[in-house]
């Protein structure tokens, strides 16, 4: 698991198959049923990146369809999904 210091954005990741997303009106809950953690995705748009991060060659990749001035944040999102086993490496 990579804490938010180690998430590399030039590697591709994925949904990590024990979670599952949970559309709401707000965004959609993430929830791993491996170490029972509870995320909230609070945009559509993250949601959206996240289900199709495993398309991607990298995460800078997937962040093409971002507007520039969101990706910072976008790039803090998914660190801390990836801290938090929601998403990894492919």
């Amino acid at each position: 698991m990579a804490t938010a210091a180690e998430f590399d954005t030039s590697l591709g990741y994925r949904l990590n198959p024990q979670v599952a997303l949970r559309p709401e009106p707000f965004g959609a809950l993430a929830y791993h049923f491996g170490n029972r953690k509870l995320s909230f995705l609070k945009v559509p748009e993250l949601v959206d990146l996240v289900r199709g991060l495993g398309e991607h060659t990298s995460v800078e990749d997937a962040l093409l369809a971002v507007p520039q001035q969101r990706r910072p944040q976008f790039r803090r999102a998914l660190a801390s999904l990836a801290a938090s086993d929601m998403i990894r490496p492919r």
